[in-house]
């Protein structure tokens, strides 16, 4: 009742209005009367309160302001307002009107802000016929009404933005007299003239989508790349999120933001790809020509115009300056990261992009934000004004961009305007009132400073959903035909001249809501963990490029700005990546080997490696190695190791059995630095026979045992035939004359004896052919399949 006593009645329909609801009012006096007369129980007290309390204040029906034609109205237009109310309460309403209301103009920018959340203010109905009638609103079923009134009725001033009011009067049964039973509030800015001096407004357009592509590639040649999912499809399709961006932006004069990862995973979708359908399952993509015209038409929106390419798959800035930095080689990601943007973007879309801007998550900075940033090359930080805050008191918005030192100049992109298209935009009421709030603001910080040139920056989030993108595409057009901004690149607003009171003091806190959205240090650490795999791998590749680009791409992607809110997709993503790596260096490895017999001499024993890579490896070293070497001796221990892609090749070392017995022998790879490549092999070599050499020391030892026997026993005997003979007493003479001459004799005999019957033996062995009735070979014939049981090796 205060809300509608604030509004003055100018039209006769008001008038008649009035009259009925005082007749009502007159007739229903008697029986009012009566009731405050009669004793009121409390429970009827408080189901009439709370009846009228349903029926009573401007939120009972629901106003929706779906379209407003046009949002910048000119002299001579007609303004067309279309929406839908709803009624929320639990009576109908009757007599009901929807009608037009014009408030005055708004102070200032806080003032904008303030009245698009509430003000009880409704503004002055516009008279005549401009009015939708409903005889009832039924509770909760909605309807339409479409009002259409000549802006020369509107009765506009002065240049500024008017607040505009739809609302709807109507009656309850427990009220049964007129009053506000719903209001929506936008702004109507109102410009007719071009300004005397127009606002350069920068417009950032991104292009970046989440990580598709995963570190994959198929088994044939040409190495077809695996995707995680196929949504990026669905996003290029007509109708889709970046379709949408696409064919929006480029009608627009916007600067284009441009993450390259996009771009290459586009390619990679036009030459064929795969989706990952299971653990080790894939499927063939079939969306090629949607992927190609695509990219067709993004080359021919961005010719002429500028590009921004931030550093590949958009890595989080802020995290790496919080938590990535404490993790040795972290930052080196962001400098291959930055390199490759440009040649990514230049490469695929054929333009020069700028790759001095470096943007933080929701701009917001604190100084080792601006150092990370910074230290891969990019010379500007694209932040926010919610981050950067203006300390000096001005009463007009600076321009964008100012110097925070260190040669660094920061461009503050406008909060206010950069948030404007969040939420869900694919409401209508939603959408209208973003485009006019939009449009108010950027008329107010025109008419802040009317003679003094302004620079601003929008950057709006980095995903922008379809209906979001249609939204910023329809107020940026109403913008872009206005007579009080003019569009500016992203260049122009970063060389404009700084304001001498704006704020360039780089903020110390980061606000927590955006810290818990970090990566944890956890993803830093297994990315370096997976980058040292992918150095110790890529050695002995013949063509290491097929795989290092793959993976260094896919850790760029570990660590994007877009798992932001998406923490359990990250850890997949990046765990996935590790995974690969283990499993690519697990197809170049030795063949597992049984136990090996060995006999004779001296015999082979065949290593074989395999390489199941599509490439060849080399710069591979491989090593035998004997656990009790004084019993089996290895002879040449280390071998260099080439392997052709899909193919195996074994290595043949030598081995000498000193004694029968199992000896335990271990085979490892070894790259050239000496760092261990792959487990290790062991198995048992048994050697069951003594080498024929060993055999003939073992006789000559035996024949000079029996021999040295035989010798004391002919000179014992000879001795005693002696003693019988001559008797006891001529016994030592004799012995003195004849022994030591005959005892000499008999020793050289025996030694001629021992030395003729060692050496003819071996020697005629050694010389004659192999006969017919020489013993078979001690082992089998060379093969290069692995060893099975209780097999022999080559000699």
């Amino acid at each position: 009742m205060a809300e509608a006593a604030d509004f003055q009645r100018t039209s006769a329909s008001a008038a008649r209005r009035w009259l009925r609801r005082t007749g009502v009012l007159l007739a229903g006096a008697p029986l009012l009367a009566g009731l405050l007369q009669l004793p009121a129980s409390p429970t009827a007290g408080a189901t009439e309160r709370t009846a009228v309390a349903d029926a009573t204040g401007s939120s009972t029906v629901d106003v929706s302001l779906d379209s407003l034609s046009p949002s910048v109205p000119s002299d001579g237009d007609t303004l067309t307002v279309s929406g839908r109310v709803n009624n929320k309460g639990k009576q109908s309403v009757t007599d009901a009107q929807v009608g037009l209301r014009v408030g005055p103009t708004v102070n200032g920018r806080s003032s904008i802000d303030t009245a698009a959340k509430s003000n009880p203010y409704a503004g002055t109905e516009v008279g005549g016929s401009y009015v939708r009638d409903f005889a009832e609103l039924t509770p909760g079923v909605p309807q339409s009404f479409s009002i259409s009134v000549p802006v020369d009725d509107l009765d506009l001033g002065a240049d500024g933005v008017y607040q505009l009011g739809v609302t709807l009067t109507g009656e309850t049964a427990a009220q049964p007299y007129e009053r506000i039973l719903g209001i929506e509030r936008t702004f109507l800015p109102w410009q007719p003239e071009a300004a005397e001096t127009k606002t350069r407004t920068t417009f950032l357009w991104p292009l970046i989508s989440t990580p598709h592509m995963t570190a994959e590639t198929s088994s044939n040649e040409q190495q077809t790349r695996v995707f995680k999912d196929d949504d990026l499809a669905a996003e290029l399709a007509p109708g889709g999120r970046l379709q949408q961006l696409l064919t929006l932006g480029k009608e627009l004069d916007v600067t284009w933001v441009i993450d390259p990862d996009l771009l290459a995973s586009v390619v990679a979708m036009m030459s064929g790809y795969e989706i990952q359908t299971g653990a080790e399952t894939t499927t063939a993509g079939t969306h090629q020509a949607v992927a190609k015209q695509w990219l067709a038409e993004l080359e021919k929106a961005v010719e002429g115009k500028e590009v921004v390419a931030l550093p590949f798959a958009d890595p989080d800035l802020a995290s790496l300056a919080h938590k990535g930095t404490k993790v040795a080689g972290s930052l080196s990601h962001l400098k291959d990261a930055t390199e490759v943007a440009a040649t990514t973007v230049e490469s695929i879309l054929h333009v020069t992009p700028s790759t001095d801007y470096a943007w933080p998550a929701n701009g917001a900075i604190d100084p080792s934000i601006v150092k990370v940033a910074t230290s891969a090359g990019a010379d500007t930080v694209i932040s926010r004004s919610d981050s950067l805050k203006e300390t000096g008191g001005l009463s007009y918005t600076p321009n964008a961009a100012r110097p925070i030192g260190g040669g660094t100049t920061a461009v503050v992109a406008d909060a206010l305007l950069s948030t404007a298209f969040q939420g869900d935009m694919a409401v209508a009421g939603n959408s209208t009132l973003a485009v006019q709030e939009f449009l108010a603001q950027t008329l107010m910080i025109t008419l802040q400073q009317p003679g003094k040139p302004r620079s601003i920056v929008v950057a709006p989030q980095r995903m922008p959903s379809a209906s979001q993108a249609q939204t910023m595409a329809q107020a940026l057009t109403a913008l872009q035909g206005g007579n009080w901004s003019q569009s500016a690149d992203l260049s122009a607003a970063t060389e404009a001249k700084p304001d001498p009171g704006a704020t360039t003091r780089v903020p110390s806190a980061y606000p927590s809501s955006l810290r818990k959205q970090e990566l944890p240090p956890e993803t830093f650490e297994q990315i370096e963990e997976t980058q040292r795999k992918i150095n110790k791998f890529r050695v002995i590749l013949t063509e290491e490029d097929r795989v290092i680009t793959p993976f260094g791409r896919a850790l760029n992607r570990a660590m994007s700005t877009s798992w932001r809110g998406h923490e359990a997709e990250e850890v997949v993503y990046r765990y996935g990546v590790d995974a690969y790596i283990d499993e690519l260096t697990e197809q170049v490895a030795l063949i597992k080997k049984s136990e090996a017999k060995l006999s004779g001499r001296s015999a082979t024993i065949p290593i074989t490696v395999q390489n199941n890579l599509v490439q060849g490896v080399d710069h591979l070293v491989l090593r035998l190695t004997s656990e009790q070497p004084s019993r089996l001796r290895i002879g040449e221990r280390a071998y260099s190791v080439e392997v052709s892609g899909g193919h195996s090749e074994s290595v043949k070392f030598t081995a000498n059995g000193r004694a029968t017995g199992r000896y335990a022998v271990t085979a490892q790879l070894y790259t050239e630095d000496g760092q261990r490549y792959g487990d290790p092999i062991t198995f048992d070599v048994n050697v069951t026979e003594i080498p024929p050499a060993v055999m003939l020391v073992i006789a000559g030892g035996v024949l000079l045992l029996v021999l040295a026997g035989f010798r004391m026993y002919t000179q014992r005997k000879r001795a005693a035939a002696r003693q019988a003979e001559e008797g006891l007493d001529d016994g030592p003479e004799d012995d003195a004359e004849d022994g030591p001459e005959e005892a000499f004799h008999s020793d050289s005999e025996t030694e001629s004896e021992a030395e003729s019957g060692l050496a003819s033996p071996a020697e005629s062995r050694a010389d004659d052919p192999e006969q017919p009735s020489d013993p078979p070979p001690d082992t089998a014939p060379e093969s290069t399949d692995p060893s099975g049981t209780g097999e022999r090796v080559d000699r």
